[in-house]
């Protein structure tokens, strides 16, 4: 398989990096101006270029049968910014792959957040409408209406991803430093629960969209189960580091107050803060909890890593790393 990945310097594109490369599939890596390629694994065909230069992605798809999209921006100032990027370098590589003689398999990286967290009290399903609450969300889901476009130019499949964890991990880091430092943050409110999954368990739903017939112009939660509640997930990484923990209760009014001084604090000084508003809308949403029945029914996918080790082994990749 000639495959091109797209934001393969990121957390989970230097994971699929090496498992393409350690399948003995052909690995083309679209690398930005800035980015650091020695993060990919040896054997990998580096391509300059940014799924904002359609130029550059025209010359990147040449010759691939599937290209993994997973090239995305998680923070911005503004909404223009996500949709540049999110939404419509997803178009410019759509673009690029309809061009070709034979156009090669694009699988996404959607998110959960293109949905956006449960409502009615049950996990979300993929045929449920898209509800995003805020600018991130909105650019994957109109991402994802710009892929849906292309049925019948292009055949493509879409991940959606809940909150991706193991070691090299970033995203998640601002919880495990208050463990670190003994603390559990809790939010008022009733038990909020989470979907996670381990970064192994989102490659190999990757791989399998990449290969499936049944994948084919369908989208795909990939999560772990049970999900977890914020305390529990920093309980088992309190537990894998050896650490006791004092409950730090926040009030919802006060987690407000804090992230949008800290939202104000970013815009003056060009900071980015662990803690923002959009951190607090999605601690306070009622459920993030997703359903991978679809994915187990059509593409025999499953989780293999349970949720609570992978957990534990991000916490102690942060300890070695001399994170927290």
């Amino acid at each position: 398989m000639r495959t091109l990945v797209t934001g393969a310097t990121g957390f989970v594109g230097r994971a699929l990096a090496r498992r393409l490369v350690d399948d003995g599939h052909s690995v083309r890596a679209l690398v930005r101006e800035g980015a650091d390629p020695s993060v990919l694994p040896e054997g990998v065909e580096l391509a300059q270029g940014d799924v904002t230069d359609p130029v550059s992605l025209e010359a990147a798809v040449q010759g691939t049968d599937v290209v993994f999209h997973l090239a995305g921006i998680r923070r911005a100032a503004t909404k223009h910014d996500f949709m540049l990027v999110n939404a419509e370098g997803t178009r410019h590589l759509c673009e690029a792959v309809a061009k070709m003689e034979t156009p090669a398999r694009v699988v996404f990286a959607g998110s959960l957040a293109a949905v956006g967290p449960a409502r009615e009290g049950r996990p979300v399903h993929e045929d449920d409408p898209f509800r995003p609450f805020e600018w991130y969300g909105e650019s994957k889901a109109e991402a994802e209406r710009i892929l849906a476009g292309y049925t019948g130019r292009i055949p493509w499949t879409v991940a959606r991803p809940c909150r991706i964890l193991g070691p090299g991990d970033q995203e998640n880091l601002v919880f495990f430093k208050l463990v670190a430092k003994g603390l559990r943050l809790v939010v008022g409110g009733p038990r909020r629960p989470i979907s996670m999954v381990d970064v192994a368990d989102v490659v190999e739903a990757l791989m399998d969209m990449a290969e499936s017939e049944a994948a084919l112009g369908e989208a795909f939660f990939v999560a772990a189960e049970p999900p977890l509640s914020l305390a529990e997930l920093q309980d088992i990484g309190a537990e894998a580091l050896g650490i006791r923990l004092k409950t730090l209760y926040l009030p919802q009014p006060v987690l407000w107050a804090l992230a949008t001084a800290a939202d104000g604090v970013s815009r003056v000084s060009g900071r980015r803060l662990p803690l923002n508003r959009k951190l607090a809308r999605q601690l306070t949403a009622p459920s993030w909890a997703c359903s991978i029945d679809k994915a187990g029914r059509l593409l025999g996918w499953s989780p293999k890593v349970p949720i609570r080790e992978s957990v534990a082994a991000a916490a102690r990749w942060y300890r070695d790393a001399g994170l927290v």
